[in-house]
């Protein structure tokens, strides 16, 4: 980390040293058609601020604004940009502009040509002053867009063992059983009754009498109980591995990485505790991140 820090800072500063150059070569220029234009001395000497410094101000807000305030903040370093150049091309062209000998007001023999170089290298300033406070104004009106916290799952383990899906459980849970409850005849009373039974004759022998068990009938139908047996049962496919790993790869390309936990991989892909633990360690793995 530390060879890092320090690659990157020294990158930067022979970034900057390379930058200062530039804007020293441009500078002398600049100075020239300031001075060419009417500028007196100091003027001459804070012209090239104007134009280049307006340049990197430019820049940098185009690293902090978005949307149409950057893409104004890019018009603005590009006609600044050109404007530097064909007023550095001027100044390569004209040798009186190096001694100081040329005529105020005059960069160009061709009157037209003359007129719209006086035009630019005057109104740079004017430029300068507008587009740089509209500029700073943008920058610190911007505001960033906010950061979308990451999403805590809080939930017990209670919750997460009701959610489970049927799928996922290794053996059905067996219905609850329902006694069956048969409602008894009601007593007969025993006492002075007549029987309206005929007497049996003396001397006959006694014939043993039959009874027969009927089996009480319920109105209520009953439920299955224990274990439903397997073909009773609705057949569910099975996921190979790597099918499960190419359905959660699917699910979870566009999630943060704060989301890609155990408990909402198990949801999405509707899989077992142990099967979403090993899906979250392979893709968080995949991702480059620390498995947890």
């Amino acid at each position: 980390m530390n060879l890092h820090r320090k690659g990157r800072a020294a990158l930067v500063l022979a970034l900057v040293t390379v930058v200062a150059m530039a804007f020293r070569v441009s500078w002398n220029a600049l100075r020239d058609i300031a001075g060419a234009i009417g500028a007196d001395t100091t003027a001459a000497t804070l012209y090239p601020f104007v134009v280049d410094g307006l340049m990197a101000l430019a820049l940098i807000a185009t690293l902090v604004l978005a949307g149409r305030d950057r893409t104004f903040a890019l018009r603005v370093l590009a006609a600044y940009t050109i404007a530097s150049l064909v007023l550095n091309y001027v100044h390569g062209l004209v040798p009186e502009l190096h001694g100081h000998s040329v005529d105020w007001g005059r960069l160009a023999d061709w009157d037209p040509a003359n007129w719209a170089l006086v035009l630019l290298a005057t109104s740079l300033p004017v430029g300068s002053i507008y587009f740089g406070s509209d500029l700073v104004a943008k920058v610190l009106h911007h505001r960033p867009a906010p950061i979308a916290a990451p999403t805590v799952n809080m939930e017990k383990s209670t919750n997460t063992e009701m959610n489970r899906s049927s799928s996922d459980l290794a053996v059905s849970t067996p219905a609850p059983i329902t006694p069956n409850v048969t409602s008894l005849p009601r007593a007969v009373a025993v006492g002075f009754l007549k029987s309206n039974i005929p007497a049996k004759p003396v001397g006959a022998i006694e014939q043993p009498i039959e009874r027969s068990t009927v089996a009480a009938e319920s109105s209520r139908p009953r439920r299955a109980t224990g274990r439903v047996p397997e073909v009773a049962r609705t057949p569910r496919p099975k996921r190979s591995p790597d099918e499960l790993l190419d359905e959660a790869r699917k699910a979870t390309a566009d999630w943060p990485d704060a989301r890609l936990t155990a408990e909402g991989i198990r949801r999405e892909v509707r899989t077992s505790p142990a099967n979403a633990r090993t899906l979250r360690d392979t893709l968080r793995a995949e991702r480059g991140l620390q498995v947890a």
